[in-house]
């Protein structure tokens, strides 16, 4: 994160841009369970729930696509769309606004949103790691050996704010550069990444696959920092560190329990589904121009990133601490704050399903 508006998508690579696209025509990407462009609902009964992706066709975020692909949502009754935008910020600005009613997008976002008062809960936990990798030009890879040499440095995000924002501000903190010595630059992913990489715009960048197997088949960057593994997010971020997921708003999920529980049942069956199947099967479903740099790169993206996925959609006990951790060594917001990490997710409906 099949594609009805893909062009129009493209051509919105700002936030404002995506913002007034969504306001003015609604002109998100749509993903549906039949071809790759086609635009249709899940099922013909039952109460519709939008959902938005921080971009469809990233392998972090497959198990939403999938879900729908193998037509699990539909057997649970459930009427799903699935939206795109291109950073998670954007997706959570929607969710916020009331425009949709989750998103697909990682669960550091609803510490930072409940210290600014709006309640947000993970109600599924896709993945026990980021999935994400930190990428330096081929250029400027003979100067930057690990995070310490961030300073000075131009490192691209999907968008200021974003989850690649607050990650790559840690690896800097961590590592002895402030946030303020090096500049981030909001660039997107996969071909816009790639572009500004390829063009000296950014000296590096955080990105997840299918871009990182893309940079690396065109020798365009190498990576610096891997988070796809729990031994790489033990390594770079102290512990696991749960990232994509299916969060909403607090009341909509109490409000409407029955519906969370069918999507609930029916992630779980993916992600249970993916646990027994191999990568090339995995890719057989989705989408065919997911795989823009070939079917072959697609397959290793998702073989490199399937560690990251949880089997059950449980959260990982100590990862709530960790991306805690995380986010207040450098966040202002969360310094100091009091955050309640049992109220930024639940396992109720995940354990449901799995009995």
């Amino acid at each position: 994160m099949m594609r009805t508006f893909g062009t129009l998508a493209k051509v919105s690579s700002t936030a404002l841009a995506g913002v007034m696209c969504l306001a003015l025509s609604g002109c998100a990407d749509e993903s549906s369970t039949a071809g790759k462009s086609a635009a249709v609902d899940d099922s013909s009964s039952g109460e519709t729930v939008k959902i938005m992706v921080g971009g469809l066709d990233k392998v972090i975020y497959l198990p939403a696509v999938l879900t729908q692909r193998l037509g699990y949502f539909k057997e649970e009754g459930v009427t799903v769309k699935l939206l795109s935008e291109p950073a998670g910020v954007q997706a959570t600005t929607s969710l916020v606004s009331g425009d949709v009613q989750g998103v697909v997008g990682f669960y550091d976002h609803t510490l930072d949103l409940q210290v600014k008062g709006k309640p947000v809960e993970s109600v599924v936990q896709l993945a026990q790691t980021p999935g994400e990798v930190e990428v330096v030009s081929r250029e400027a890879a003979a100067g930057i050996a690990s995070p310490k040499d961030f300073k000075g440095k131009k490192l691209g995000v999907t968008g200021l704010g974003s989850s690649t924002d607050f990650l790559t501000k840690y690896l800097a903190v961590k590592n002895g550069v402030k946030v303020s010595d090096f500049t981030p630059v909001a660039v997107g992913a996969g071909q816009t990444f790639i572009s500004a990489l390829e063009k000296g715009s950014i000296d590096g960048g955080m990105t997840t696959d299918p871009t990182v197997a893309q940079i690396l088949a065109k020798n365009s960057g190498k990576v610096l920092v891997d988070m796809r593994t729990p031994e790489g997010a033990r390594a770079a971020l102290g512990g696991l560190y749960p990232a994509s997921s299916l969060y909403m708003n607090t009341d909509w999920v109490n409000g409407h329990k029955d519906t969370v529980q069918k999507l609930a049942n029916a992630m779980v069956k993916t992600l249970k589904w993916m646990s027994e199947h191999s990568p090339e099967e995995i890719a057989d479903e989705m989408p065919g121009d997911y795989a823009q740099g070939g079917r072959e790169l697609y397959v290793k993206a998702i073989a490199n990133t399937l560690p990251m996925f949880t089997k059950d959609g449980v959260m990982p006990a100590d990862g709530p601490k960790t991306v805690h951790e995380v986010l207040k060594s450098f966040n202002p917001n969360l310094k100091g704050a009091t955050v309640d990490l049992k109220k930024t997710y639940t396992t109720e409906f995940v354990e449901k399903a799995a009995g």
